[in-house]
């Protein structure tokens, strides 16, 4: 069995950061009592309404229903189906959960929701994420969606207002599922994600992607509008909301189109509608339908724009293979829109097939980068496919003065110093003493500036998100801030967490529960979680049944959680409580 080292190890260097480790032993036995009271809660209320794959999945996976599993327990049983599985603190940039996701990697929050929080919780947790995400991985056609939906989200192009709320909505849930937190604090919370999501900005790549994973993974049906059974995560995972969604009163069920890119959603509110599919296939036609107009796929002068308006860093491919990862802040097109020269301001990486070339990283192009794009008036050919020879033959020498006239009237004239080859392609040419300016005259460069490297290429074949090589040009920062802070518990607390584990060794080992019931009888400050385990352990304790049944009328979150316990116990053993 591989461990949590073992594969972090094998992980890219620039995903490491963001893996946390799962430290078993700091789970309380209160910790498991909840894990446990959830899954069968779930596993009974889900009995006819999630997808039959569903349960098939959770034994398969490695997600048993008597305490919290362990990461390599699940990535074990993982490794059978192609797929990995790592330990993270709370949420991660969308940016980099859908990379794990594309390398085949289920990135499982290492924290449990709160006994506070039993029933919702907006953090994500070892729940959601192992008993959500993990079951449906049996099925190849969905593990393929799935990665394939990985591919396309680490490539989309976001910007700074997507960045904004996944910051606020990471602070969110840390400050609720936080006991300590002050209704101040929550409030503040609170009015930061709405703000920024009453923010009007025009939806970017990225946010339109994240709703089709919102509406699919997260919250999908499987079927037909009037007859269906639940595949997303979000609702196997929630209590709540698992049978909320199925009265089609209250939310409307609409097949599943590219049309939902239209939907918004609100992480902290009831869904109004739910999207439902066919099947797999259906999923992957849709995605797949979003993907082909996607920048990375396009490429292209629109993407460049589209990049240049999100104003984050993108990484834009020439056809010579040249990458160029930054900020683009100007993209200057010919009268039918083609697109004829290209800045980046601020810190730039040129690279070729996601590795960074030697003395061009961020340090070298820190104040930016800038080229023509297009072919030379009189070569027949794209400027990257001529041999050294060839370019002699046509006036274009390393260590002479070269004049370099494109097809769009900006012309480069300097002495070249360097062809930089790969892949029997030109990619780069540097030019010492060099002026480049447009057909009206402008100074695009100045030979003051220094250097001028000139990317080749006549066209722009992909944009996509984030750098080319993010170990030298690291985008995302792995959170400073947990949303597992180890807590202190009080003397009272540790005395219920000692009754948890004799509750389990009870029930483990078929012990006579009577004694522990008594002590549990005798205490007026039991968690009433602790008293339901007793009531599953003796069905002829009429003391314990009538404290239970009690507390069915309280308000909030333990009355009907302790109602809907109630329902499953006599359903599955025919007791009536």
């Amino acid at each position: 069995m591989q461990s949590q080292y073992d594969i972090i190890e094998s992980l890219p260097l620039h995903l490491r950061p963001f893996v946390a480790i799962q430290d078993y032993q700091a789970y309380t036995p209160r910790d498991h009592a909840i894990w446990r009271f959830l899954i069968h809660q779930l596993a009974y209320s889900l009995t006819s309404t999630a997808h039959p794959t569903y349960f098939e999945g959770l034994e398969r996976t490695g997600i048993g229903f008597e305490a919290i599993p362990r990461i390599e327990d699940i990535n074990q049983k993982l490794n059978e189906l192609g797929w990995r599985a790592v330990a993270v603190d709370g949420f991660l940039p969308p940016a980099v959960f859908m990379e794990f996701q594309a390398i085949k990697v289920l990135a499982i929050a290492v924290n449990i929701r709160s006994f506070e929080h039993m029933l919702y919780t907006p953090a994500p947790d070892i729940i959601h994420e192992s008993a959500g995400h993990a079951p449906f991985l049996i099925d190849i056609d969905y593990a393929e969606f799935l990665q394939r939906f990985g591919e396309l989200g680490m490539k989309a192009i976001a910007n700074q207002h997507d960045m904004n709320h996944y910051e606020a909505v990471r602070d969110l849930s840390i400050v609720k599922e936080d006991v300590s937190s002050s209704d101040e604090q929550i409030k503040a919370a609170e009015q930061r994600v709405e703000n920024i999501q009453n923010t009007k900005v025009d939806a970017s790549e990225a946010n339109l992607l994240a709703r089709l994973h919102w509406w699919t993974v997260e919250y999908g049906l499987v079927g037909e509008t009037d007859d269906y059974k639940i595949y997303g995560a979000g609702l196997l995972s929630s209590l709540s909301e698992s049978q909320s969604c199925m009265d089609d009163n209250t939310v409307a069920k609409q097949l599943l189109t590219i049309n939902s890119i239209k939907s918004a959603y609100d992480i902290t509110a009831q869904q109004p509608q739910l999207f439902v599919t066919q099947s797999c296939r259906h999923l992957s036609h849709v995605l797949e339908e979003y993907a082909q107009h996607m920048c990375c796929s396009a490429g292209g002068s629109a993407s460049l724009i589209k990049a240049c308006e999100a104003g984050s860093i993108n990484t834009l491919v020439m056809n010579s293979g040249l990458q160029i990862s930054g900020k683009v802040s100007r993209v200057s097109c010919d009268a039918v829109g083609n697109a004829i020269y290209l800045n980046t301001e601020g810190a730039t990486q040129l690279a070729l097939d996601g590795q960074e070339l030697d003395g061009h990283g961020i340090d070298y192009h820190s104040q930016g980068f800038g080229s023509p794009i297009g072919r030379l008036i009189g070569l027949e050919r794209c400027l990257s496919a001529y041999s050294i020879d060839e370019l002699k033959r046509h006036g274009i020498e390393i260590g002479k003065l070269v004049k370099l006239r494109f097809l769009s009237g900006i012309t480069v004239s300097g002495e070249l110093t360097q062809v930089l080859r790969r892949e029997q392609k030109n990619i780069l040419m540097s030019f010492a003493n060099c002026t480049v300016h447009d057909v009206e005259g402008h100074v695009l460069f100045d030979p003051s500036w220094g250097m001028f490297d000139m990317a080749v290429g006549d066209s722009i074949l992909s944009v996509f998100g984030g750098s080319a090589d993010q170990v030298m040009f690291p985008i995302y920062q792995a959170a400073t801030n947990s949303a597992h802070e180890k807590v202190s518990y009080s003397p009272d607390q540790l005395e219920n967490f000692a009754l948890y584990r004799d509750i389990r060794e009870c029930r483990e080992n078929r012990h006579n529960p009577n004694e522990l019931i008594s002590r549990l009888i005798a205490r007026d400050d039991v968690d009433w979680l602790l008293l339901f385990e007793a009531l599953e352990l003796s069905d002829d304790s009429a003391q314990i049944s009538a404290i239970v049944n009690s507390l069915k009328s309280e308000k909030g979150d333990a009355g009907v959680l302790v109602r809907q316990g109630l329902e499953r116990l006599n359903t599955e053993a025919g007791h009536r409580y």
